[in-house]
């Protein structure tokens, strides 16, 4: 949705403020200014209630006339659409487009920079003499460049979980990128400061390289797991709407293909930006390094301008320390509940919940009162099963291009014809340009439009089949290499190289770039979708964490990466993530249709069947009201007189008028509420009801367990009404409560009921 649709939506639910005022038993329910005054008079005690609407408390737009909540029928039925995007989020695109051209334009060229020396008859730049041979500065060998290679992206892989811990709990997700700027931007002078070839040949490159490297690792951090957020956080209307085509199709607008739209689209723009690294290949081959690392950095520079820019014009939350501290809460009782059996999911988290706790007389942590709800404990768990199939990324990692530098290296063992050996990594990026625009406005809306079922556990399936393909390959052609090359299995340090092309290497990057559109991109959603609000950089930061993670496997391998056992370095991986995508399919596949969104408003679909239900229940309701509001003065004058000579004569009292009528009062406002005067039965005294009640008042901030709904547990929204009707017995009206939750409709109110449980009594 666009920034002009949001703006328009926004005010489309300022203007729903009214007054409605409906005279019941002595009741005032006046709306104003999105916000609601509720009194009610039981025997002139008088309760007030400060209600909240659901377009304040809810972390996107709401909904109204114009965003109508689809039905659970109509969310299956009808078909689903993407959303427009916001221009703020193209923009931030471009942001990432920059940075990764700056990233991957110097990443590309590292290998070659450290691993061969400058070449003979060049121009003392790194550029090479003759087109076979290959650009050089360092020369300190494979072993030394794939370590610090690895390393590079160990640390940029592994920093972010320190970038997202710092963004949600201290700085919010735009400093925290700015700060990354700035220190990128540090890197990348004292990068091309260290490339003057004065100092190469000197030998004085290496201290200034690694120092730009590890800074450009810190910098990449910072920034990395907190600009999808920030991209994210722009499209704000992240609940499914009904929307009618100008065809006359009606259509459900959906967050989640709105989400797989807009990653795809910044996945496409990571890899424009990853395209850059042709021309800084050329850069090095054919002019010197000082060139290959000079390009990045102008591009780089253009950032500062570009946020400037952007700052007054983007959706921007502050920092929320408080979640992540409720997620420990929660992880620790379920631990200390469960005995740490963490694996077995289902009674691991439900050990969390306060309705469960509160049914075991638990009500406290550390000392202080439970401050979760059953709701976020769901969330939780959900999250955490991201961050569980995210585990399984390592091992793919190593299938997606190779081990290291190991492919760069690869290609140095083949015949080029004066293309640079790192050219084929080009492949990567322009496969995935290609196929992102294919996959979102071709693929996707096909499937769907057809209802063929292709989930995100489909999705990352697939994806690591494909990965595994790639690494089959990769093994295939180093064999072919060890049979063709001059030195046989000591081809890596031979002077003369295999005949075979270098352009044999193709399939291992566009199979591989291929697997990430699959792979990365619902990873990317799975890791904004599934966290709660104050730690979607903390949980997306986890993710990158899985290719520091296979980094950190790449390193131990990295001795055995070596002449003559380079086809089990391809063969290897490949064998394991066949194992493994087997292990996934058949452990997560029926997560495959769970909810998408982690939403404050749980199971919206039956909200809106409810919501409209009532609707049209509600003008019949309000016909009623006047009538039934006349019987129940008459019968007010009556109870008062009665119960103010002898409460024994309450029997006497004509309930039948009582029955389902209804006062509405806050959580904590029970106990007061039920102090006043209430009719009893012989045999039963006011006391013990009111005892009754105040108990199940206190107990109901924790859920109560039972009651009507099929002993169901439900918690309360402070942001709620508790209300309390009394119900036509033979001898007691006895009291019942309920939450409800206040929907504005047509200049009217309509609650949404769910019954919590009766006051227990026996009668005589």
């Amino acid at each position: 949705m666009s920034t002009d649709e949001t703006e328009k939506g926004d005010s489309a639910t300022n203007n729903t403020s009214r007054e409605a005022t409906v005279d019941h038993f002595q009741s005032n329910v006046t709306t104003s200014e999105h916000r609601t005054l509720v009194k009610d008079s039981f025997l002139g005690k008088a309760a007030t209630a400060d209600i909240k609407p659901i377009s304040e408390r809810s972390t996107s737009i709401s909904d109204n006339e114009e965003y109508p909540t689809p039905t659970r029928e109509e969310s299956k039925n009808l078909r689903k659409v993407a959303d427009s995007i916001p221009v703020t989020a193209w923009l931030l695109c471009v942001v990432e487009l920059a940075e990764r051209a700056s990233y991957y334009g110097v990443n590309t060229v590292f290998s070659n920079f450290m691993q061969f020396p400058l070449p003979k008859g060049g121009n003392g730049a790194g550029a090479v003499g003759s087109p076979n041979q290959t650009a050089g500065a360092l020369g300190k060998g494979l072993q030394f460049s794939n370590a610090f290679v690895l390393l590079f992206s160990f640390l940029a892989y592994i920093i972010p979980i320190y970038g997202g811990y710092l963004a949600d709990t201290k700085l919010g997700r735009f400093k925290t990128i700015l700060i990354g700027v700035l220190i990128c931007g540090v890197s990348h002078v004292i990068m091309i400061v260290g490339a003057i070839p004065k100092i190469l040949q000197e030998g004085n490159g290496t201290a200034p390289f690694l120092i730009s490297l590890f800074l450009l690792a810190i910098g990449a951090g910072l920034f990395k797991p907190n600009i999808a957020p920030t991209v994210l956080d722009q499209y704000r209307h992240q609940k499914q709407y009904i929307r009618t085509l100008p065809s006359g199709e009606r259509v459900v607008v959906d967050p989640e293909v709105t989400v797989q739209r807009l990653m795809l689209i910044f996945y496409g723009f990571i890899n424009i930006g990853a395209f850059f690294a042709i021309a800084t290949s050329y850069s090095e081959k054919y002019v010197g390094f000082w060139l290959a690392y000079l390009l990045p950095g102008i591009v780089y520079f253009l950032l500062p301008a570009l946020l400037w820019y952007l700052y007054p014009r983007l959706t921007k939350y502050p920092p929320d320390g408080s979640a992540l501290a409720k997620v420990w809460k929660i992880v620790t009782v379920s631990m200390k509940q469960t005995k740490g059996q963490f694996w077995k999911h289902e009674s691991f988290w439900q050990a969390a919940r306060p309705s469960v706790l509160a049914a075991s007389g638990v009500t406290s942590f550390n000392g202080s009162p439970i401050s979760w709800s059953d709701k976020d404990v769901d969330d939780v768990r959900r999250t955490m099963l991201a961050c569980a199939i995210f585990l399984y990324f390592p091992i793919y990692n190593l299938n997606d291009g190779g081990i290291g530098s190991v492919s760069t290296s690869m290609g140095s063992t083949l015949t080029t014809n004066g293309a640079p050996n790192d050219l084929l990594n080009n492949f990567n990026p322009l496969t995935i340009i290609v196929v992102v625009p294919i996959l979102s406005y071709v693929v996707y809306p096909t499937l769907r439009h057809f209802n063929i079922p292709f989930g995100r556990i489909t999705r990352i399936t697939f994806g690591f089949a494909i990965a595994t393909i790639s690494g089959m390959i990769g093994a295939v052609i180093q064999y072919r290499i060890y049979k063709t090359s001059p030195c046989g299995y000591a081809a890596t340090g031979c002077e003369n190289v295999s005949p075979i092309s270098v352009w044999v290497q193709v399939p291992i990057y566009s199979l591989g770039a291929l697997s990430e559109c699959f792979c990365n991109v619902t990873a990317y959603e799975l890791a904004y979708a599934r966290s709660p609000p104050g730690m979607k950089a903390l949980v997306m930061s986890i993710f990158l964490a899985m290719t520091a993670l296979s980094k950190a496997l790449g390193e131990i391998i990295s001795p055995a990466i070596k002449d003559p056992y380079l086809v089990w370095i391809w063969a290897g991986p490949a064998i394991a993530l066949a194992v493994q995508t087997v292990i996934f399919w058949i452990r997560y596949r029926k997560f495959n249709d769970d909810d998408f969104m982690t939403s404050e408003d749980a199971d919206l679909n039956d909200e809106a069947t409810e919501k409209r239900t009532s609707e049209e229940a509600f003008q019949v309701t309000n016909e009623k009201l006047a009538t039934e509001a006349q019987q129940i003065e008459g019968v007010k004058q009556e109870i008062r007189t009665i119960i103010s000579h002898d409460p024994a004569d309450a029997a006497k009292i004509p309930l039948a008028p009582l029955a389902s009528r209804t006062f509405i009062v806050l959580p904590d406002q029970l106990q007061t509420f039920f102090a006043v005067p209430l009719p009893v039965n012989v045999g039963v005294t006011a006391d013990t009801v009111r005892a009754e009640l105040v108990a199940l008042g206190t107990a109901l901030d924790a859920g109560v367990p039972g009651g009507p709904d099929n002993g169901a547990n439900y918690t309360i929204n402070p942001n709620s009404t508790v209300t309390v009707d009394f119900i036509q017995t033979d001898r007691l009206a006895l009291p019942r409560v309920a939450v409800r939750e206040i929907h504005s409709i047509d200049k009217s109110t309509c609650q949404i009921t769910k019954i919590l449980g009766y006051v227990r009594g026996s009668l005589v």
